[in-house]
C-alpha cells in the first residue's frame, strides 16, 4: 500500500521474518511491451561514499496480495537501468 505524506510516498514491507518496514517510493512504473510493474524506492540509507542506496523490485499482484520480488533477468534490469538514467537526469 503506498500512501502520500508531506509530498512522499511511503510505503510498508513486510520481510520475510514478518517484519515491518516504512519505506520511500522513488517511482513506480510499468513497462508496456512486458506489462511488468517495478516500484524504486529506497531506506535513505547512505553507501560509503555518501549516497542514498536505492532498491529495486518486480511488483506482483497476480495472488490478489501485492508482493515484490528481486530482478534477475538481465534484459529486464538493463531496461531498469535506463529508467534510473533517465530519474538522475530529472534529479
Amino acid at each position: 500500500m503506498i500512501e502520500n505524506t508531506n509530498e512522499k510516498q511511503m510505503m510498508s514491507i513486510v520481510a520475510q521474518d514478518g517484519s515491518i518496514e516504512e519505506v520511500e517510493v522513488i517511482i513506480a512504473f510499468k513497462f508496456k511491451d512486458t506489462d511488468k510493474e517495478y516500484v524504486i524506492y529506497t531506506k535513505n540509507e547512505k553507501d560509503e561514499k555518501g549516497l542514498i542506496t536505492v532498491y529495486v523490485s518486480n511488483v506482483d499482484r497476480s495472488s490478489g496480495e501485492t508482493k515484490l520480488f528481486g530482478v534477475d533477468d538481465e534484459a529486464e534490469w538493463n531496461k531498469i537501468k535506463d529508467v534510473l538514467r533517465e530519474l538522475a537526469k530529472t534529479e
